[in-house]
């Protein structure tokens, strides 16, 4: 009885007119085939990366061709890692192939950026404690009165981490994964930082009359 794999692939086989290769058979299986797979993986993942480069080159102003095709190399080698690593959890909804070049997109993404900030400095100095920042009769207008109350919430509702962390992706946009670089910690534990900060500031505009909130039946309160 033959094993068919995911897809309705017969793993072991070469691919053929009517018989596609299983990447995810030839990846996982030791022995001589498994080298050429990945080999074929990353010639496949730089493809997608130099794309993915060349459409972020207006981050590179300074970048000449080497280095960009550097970034790109760097961004399948890590691909390919991450691929390999996330094997177990292709579910075939969609062709191999496709699902892989998001790994490298991403990776480029993040290696253009990263170059792009290397020499630029990201400042996370003690904020300034917060002042008294009575409206002047400008900002009663609506639009200055709301801005004034999200400052307040900036400066009151947040912790000092949180607030530094929703300046820094938020107003001077520093890119999330160059800021974890810098404060060695992750994507995932900055975004959980800002996602509290963001939390904090709606309670305090919707406490100080700023922000309705709508029930389940669709009534503002």
């Amino acid at each position: 009885m033959s094993v068919v794999s995911r897809g309705g692939r017969i793993p072991g086989l070469v691919a053929t007119a009517h018989q596609p290769f299983d990447w995810v058979d030839a990846l996982s299986r030791p022995g001589p085939g498994h080298a050429d797979a990945v080999r074929r993986l990353h010639d496949l993942l730089l493809k997608a990366a130099r794309h993915q480069v060349w459409r972020m080159r207006s981050m590179l102003a300074a970048a000449g061709p080497r280095e960009m095709d550097e970034l790109a190399q760097q961004a399948a080698d890590e691909a390919v890692v991450a691929v390999l690593a996330k094997l177990d959890t292709f579910a075939g909804r969609s062709r191999f192939t496709t699902w892989a070049y998001k790994f490298a997109i991403l990776q480029a993404a993040v290696e253009v950026r990263r170059s792009a900030w290397r020499h630029r400095e990201v400042c996370l100095a003690e904020l300034p404690a917060a002042t008294d920042q009575r409206p002047s009769p400008v900002q009663q207008a609506e639009a200055g009165e709301l801005a004034a109350a999200v400052s307040a919430a900036l400066d009151t509702a947040l912790t000092v981490h949180q607030r530094r962390i929703a300046v820094a992706l938020l107003i001077d946009e520093i890119p999330v994964d160059v800021l974890a670089d810098r404060l060695g910690t992750t994507r995932g534990a900055l975004y959980k930082t800002l996602h509290e900060a963001r939390n904090r500031i709606r309670q305090q505009l919707v406490a100080s009359g700023h922000l309705t909130v709508r029930t389940t039946e669709g009534v503002q309160r």
